[in-house]
Protein backbone atom coordinates (compact mmCIF):
# COMPACT_ATOMS: atom_id res chain seq x y z
CA UNK A 1 0.00 0.00 0.00
CA UNK A 2 2.45 2.49 0.26
CA UNK A 3 4.29 1.67 -2.52
CA UNK A 4 1.13 2.61 -4.73
CA UNK A 5 0.96 5.99 -2.03
CA UNK A 6 4.77 6.63 -3.12
CA UNK A 7 4.20 5.97 -6.63
CA UNK A 8 1.23 8.12 -7.00
CA UNK A 9 2.70 11.49 -5.12
CA UNK A 10 5.78 10.88 -7.58
CA UNK A 11 3.24 10.91 -10.43
CA UNK A 12 1.40 14.24 -8.97
CA UNK A 13 4.94 15.94 -8.59
CA UNK A 14 6.09 14.99 -11.98
CA UNK A 15 2.87 16.32 -13.77
CA UNK A 16 3.06 19.44 -12.35
CA UNK A 17 6.81 19.74 -12.62
CA UNK A 18 6.17 19.50 -16.25
CA UNK A 19 2.92 21.73 -16.40
CA UNK A 20 4.93 24.29 -14.63
CA UNK A 21 6.82 24.87 -17.26
CA UNK A 22 5.80 27.47 -20.04
CA UNK A 23 5.59 25.84 -23.53
CA UNK A 24 7.16 26.69 -26.34
CA UNK A 25 6.16 30.43 -27.85
CA UNK A 26 7.10 31.95 -31.04
CA UNK A 27 7.90 35.83 -31.26
CA UNK A 28 9.04 37.14 -34.50
CA UNK A 29 11.04 40.34 -34.63
CA UNK A 30 8.84 41.78 -37.77
CA UNK A 31 5.27 39.80 -39.11
CA UNK A 32 5.40 42.26 -42.36
CA UNK A 33 7.89 42.95 -44.88
CA UNK A 34 7.21 45.82 -47.48
CA UNK A 35 9.54 44.98 -50.68
CA UNK A 36 8.74 48.59 -52.10
CA UNK A 37 8.85 48.86 -55.90
CA UNK A 38 10.95 46.51 -58.16
CA UNK A 39 11.24 46.13 -62.15
CA UNK A 40 9.00 43.36 -63.61
CA UNK A 41 12.23 42.53 -65.44
CA UNK A 42 14.13 41.34 -61.58
CA UNK A 43 10.41 39.48 -60.65
CA UNK A 44 12.01 37.19 -58.30
CA UNK A 45 12.63 38.98 -54.44
CA UNK A 46 13.13 37.50 -51.32
CA UNK A 47 13.48 38.32 -47.21
CA UNK A 48 13.95 37.05 -44.11
CA UNK A 49 11.88 36.80 -41.50
CA UNK A 50 13.65 36.07 -38.14
CA UNK A 51 11.97 34.30 -35.07
CA UNK A 52 12.94 33.87 -31.28
CA UNK A 53 11.81 31.12 -28.77
CA UNK A 54 10.51 32.45 -25.75
CA UNK A 55 9.33 29.85 -23.96
CA UNK A 56 11.15 26.99 -22.01
CA UNK A 57 10.02 24.67 -24.06
CA UNK A 58 12.33 23.47 -27.99
CA UNK A 59 10.05 25.06 -30.87
CA UNK A 60 8.91 23.20 -33.67
CA UNK A 61 7.45 24.68 -37.35
CA UNK A 62 4.99 22.14 -38.13
CA UNK A 63 4.36 24.35 -41.39
CA UNK A 64 4.45 27.52 -43.32
CA UNK A 65 2.43 27.59 -45.93
CA UNK A 66 2.11 30.74 -48.63
CA UNK A 67 -1.62 31.94 -50.20
CA UNK A 68 -0.72 31.67 -53.57
CA UNK A 69 2.20 29.52 -55.56
CA UNK A 70 4.06 32.48 -56.29
CA UNK A 71 4.95 32.90 -52.92
CA UNK A 72 7.46 30.06 -51.34
CA UNK A 73 8.65 30.22 -47.53
CA UNK A 74 11.79 28.20 -46.48
CA UNK A 75 11.99 27.94 -42.42
CA UNK A 76 14.11 26.19 -39.84
CA UNK A 77 13.33 22.67 -40.11
CA UNK A 78 15.20 21.51 -36.49
CA UNK A 79 13.93 22.20 -33.05
CA UNK A 80 14.98 25.65 -31.81
CA UNK A 81 15.58 25.50 -28.48
CA UNK A 82 14.72 27.99 -25.76
CA UNK A 83 16.12 31.76 -26.45
CA UNK A 84 17.53 30.64 -29.90
CA UNK A 85 16.70 31.95 -33.02
CA UNK A 86 15.17 30.61 -36.11
CA UNK A 87 14.42 31.99 -40.05
CA UNK A 88 11.83 32.02 -42.41
CA UNK A 89 12.60 33.17 -45.92
CA UNK A 90 10.21 33.88 -48.04
CA UNK A 91 10.67 34.41 -51.70
CA UNK A 92 8.36 36.25 -54.27
CA UNK A 93 8.10 35.34 -57.45
CA UNK A 94 6.44 37.78 -59.82
CA UNK A 95 7.48 36.09 -63.28
CA UNK A 96 4.13 36.12 -65.31
CA UNK A 97 1.78 38.30 -63.20
CA UNK A 98 0.34 41.44 -63.81
CA UNK A 99 2.56 44.76 -62.55
CA UNK A 100 1.12 46.69 -59.74
CA UNK A 101 0.76 46.10 -56.09
CA UNK A 102 0.79 42.72 -54.34
CA UNK A 103 -0.13 41.59 -50.94
CA UNK A 104 0.43 37.91 -49.91
CA UNK A 105 0.23 35.69 -46.78
CA UNK A 106 2.44 32.83 -45.31
CA UNK A 107 0.40 30.86 -42.52
CA UNK A 108 2.77 29.68 -39.84
CA UNK A 109 1.76 26.99 -37.41
CA UNK A 110 4.15 25.62 -34.65
CA UNK A 111 3.81 23.87 -31.45
CA UNK A 112 3.56 26.90 -29.67
CA UNK A 113 1.64 28.73 -27.09
CA UNK A 114 0.13 30.74 -29.44
CA UNK A 115 -0.01 27.68 -32.72
CA UNK A 116 -0.58 29.70 -35.54
CA UNK A 117 1.05 33.21 -36.62
CA UNK A 118 0.43 35.17 -40.00
CA UNK A 119 3.23 36.88 -41.87
CA UNK A 120 2.22 39.08 -44.81
CA UNK A 121 4.73 40.53 -47.51
CA UNK A 122 4.06 43.14 -50.06
CA UNK A 123 5.25 45.46 -52.71
CA UNK A 124 4.73 47.22 -56.35
CA UNK A 125 6.13 45.47 -59.78
CA UNK A 126 6.23 47.94 -61.82
CA UNK A 127 6.12 46.71 -65.78
CA UNK A 128 9.60 46.78 -67.83
CA UNK A 129 10.21 49.40 -69.97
Amino acid sequence: MKKIILMTLMLVCGMTAVMAQKPAQIKFDKTTHNFGTFSEKDPKVTCTFTYTNIGEQPLVINQAVASCGCTVPEYTKTPVQPGEKGEIKVTYNGTGKFPGHFKKSITVRTNGAVEMTRLYIEGDMTEAK
